[in-house]
């Protein structure tokens, strides 16, 4: 019986911690003035965060055939803000193509993770330092 609960206890934990993955930081993403009428050209505002994710979310969108232009910026070092333009050949939005390059990104992120834990788990490497 003590593992029932125990078993309902971490089951408890698990939907908790997937609804916190689940809520939003609204603000995380702003919407700057200046985008186009039609919507194919936008900027756009992340907060918190810098050159790791500027740098390959701008990649990833450009790898997009839809998209004709892709560029990032920190507006300035001290401040944690990363500037993102986006414009498109006129197919869809740069909100949808934003939309789909965070996407493919968490994707790509998923498949390096599961990868690097099946190499782990499999172990055969070398645990020495040198």
């Amino acid at each position: 019986m003590a593992d029932t609960a125990e078993d309902v206890h971490m089951t408890e934990e698990k939907v908790e911690e997937e609804q916190q993955e689940q809520e939003y930081d609204l603000d995380k993403i702003k919407l700057l003035p200046g985008a186009s009428e039609d919507g194919t050209a936008a900027s756009f505002q992340i907060i918190d965060e810098d050159h790791t994710l500027g740098n390959a979310l701008r990649y990833i969108i450009m790898k997009n055939p839809e998209v004709e232009f892709c560029g990032y910026s920190i507006p300035h070092p001290s401040e944690n803000k990363l500037n993102i333009r986006i414009q498109t050949y006129g197919n869809i939005s740069a909100v949808e193509a934003l939309h789909q390059g965070l996407d493919n990104l968490s994707e790509l992120c998923t498949v390096i993770e599961d990868k690097f834990s099946e190499k782990i788990e499999a172990g055969g490497y070398k645990t020495t330092e040198p």
